[in-house]
């Protein structure tokens, strides 16, 4: 399965904060394979039936799913899981 570690977001005006995003870190659980993706190419593999997911540092997991705007831009976001906080946009920065 692959975990989200990582956001990258985006400078100026979004009408949803998830848009904001525009690159995520993965790690592969199996291979320990990683890299970062555009919001886009992300929102292509959840939507293809790829199960991703963010873990938060207690160890609840939240997976990803797909969502579209009102003005037509493709995103992805956590399916709700009972926490307060949002498990995506708490992520940290990714580096490098």
């Amino acid at each position: 399965m692959i975990q989200v570690t990582c956001i990258n977001k985006s400078g100026g005006y979004h009408e949803n904060p998830h848009t904001a995003i525009s690159y995520l870190g993965w790690v592969n659980d199996q291979t320990g394979a990683r890299g970062v993706v555009s919001r886009l190419d992300m929102y292509a593999f959840v939507q293809k039936g790829n199960k991703v997911y963010v873990s938060d540092h207690r160890g609840n997991i939240a997976y990803l799913t797909t969502a579209v705007t009102a003005l037509g831009t493709k995103y992805v976001k956590t399916i709700p899981d009972g926490t307060k906080s949002d498990n995506l946009l708490q992520l940290l920065e990714c580096v490098g």
